[in-house]
């Protein structure tokens, strides 16, 4: 085993398969391993290549084998699937992930540490618990609305709902129907103690950190959108520029191009949904003010004369992730732009 150079890891919960190869690509190694055998083999090891899927653990794998001094190398998985050749198996992966790893033009995930898959789970945590506190209040509404009792939309309507359900003396709601709403009422207060903790916690984790303070300083990232973006650009300077920032996001077009014609379209949905709905929603925040105060942005003035808020709202939330890399990258803080001349 001393020649093996590159070695694909198609990783799982228990099984492991493992493919490897020597300087000249010729296929030396291929094993499966079971979970506790992983680590006692690649200690015995030389120092090699390896290259692994991005997934929920990969970084796990990634730190682990980076210790016994393994270069190690996070690759997407939809980049991985045009090299297998035929069939799906674990060992056709590993031949597939040992193959993309070499590619020069192959694109790579940064490592995260411990803290920053910690700070990310905060924020999916905070996705599931408001989505389940949606999902209580609309039950509540829609139990209690079978019995003629109704409030109007808003947190304000679902308080009102709660206090009639509290209220044993109202007799519109019978007996088991009241016991059946206060216990979905409990678990609302319980989810809504537990997003006002997540909140706090990822304000604390946004105010905490350096790059984080002067990522809010620019308008529309707020301490949410800092701490996302702390915790998922583990390393920055894998984006060459801004615009590849951007495009990783998902602020690119959409391409129907052929025959020299280009044909682009709006934006799509591949890259990352959070971040990029997040910077959306900031950006519309910059501009109803703007169309309520005004705004030292010619540009963005331009823009709205001519195309519709929600369209300005993406320009602009494309513009903040530029920014947003500028800062990462140079460590310099957030200058706002000077206002023209009269």
């Amino acid at each position: 085993m001393e020649n093996i150079t590159t070695i694909g890891l198609d990783i799982a919960k228990s099984v492991f398969q493992v493919h490897g190869v020597n300087c000249s690509g010729e296929a030396v190694l291929r094993r499966r391993l079971k979970r506790a055998r992983m680590l006692p083999f690649f200690a015995k090891l030389p120092p090699c290549l390896i290259g692994i899927e991005a997934c929920n653990n990969s970084h796990y794998w990634a730190r682990e084998l980076t210790a016994l001094g393994h270069d190690v190398k996070l690759m997407p998985a939809q980049y991985v699937k045009p090299y297998v050749k035929r069939g799906k198996n674990d060992a056709a992966d590993a031949e597939a992930i040992c193959e993309a790893v070499t590619r020069p033009t192959m694109r790579f995930v940064a490592v995260k540490s411990p803290e920053q898959q910690s700070l990310m789970m905060l924020h999916r945590v905070r996705l599931m618990l408001n989505r389940q506190r949606t999902q209580l209040s609309n039950a509540i509404r829609a139990h209690i609305s079978e019995f003629g009792v109704v409030a109007p939309v808003g947190r304000l309507g679902v308080d009102r709902l709660l206090k009639i359900v509290e209220d044993e003396s109202d007799d519109r709601i019978p007996d088991d129907a009241r016991l059946c709403l206060q216990m979905l009422a409990a678990q609302l207060a319980v989810v809504k103690q537990q997003v006002l903790e997540n909140d706090r916690r990822v304000l604390a984790s946004a105010r905490r950190t350096e790059l984080g303070c002067r990522l809010m300083e620019i308008p529309g990232v707020g301490p949410l959108l800092a701490s996302a973006f702390v915790a998922s650009v583990a390393d920055p300077k894998v984006f060459k520029t801004g615009r590849d920032l951007a495009a990783w996001i998902g602020f690119v077009p959409k391409q129907n191009s052929s025959g020299g014609k280009e044909r682009l379209g709006g934006i799509s949905r591949a890259g990352n949904r959070y971040l990029r709905q997040m910077l959306v929603v900031g950006a519309m925040a910059v501009i109803r003010y703007a169309q309520r105060h005004g705004t030292t942005r010619p540009w963005l003035v331009k823009l709205l004369e001519r195309r519709p808020a929600k369209v300005a709202a993406v320009a602009l939330a494309n513009k903040n992730a530029r920014m947003v890399w500028a800062l990462m990258t140079s460590g310099e803080r957030y200058r706002e732009p000077l206002p023209l001349a009269a």
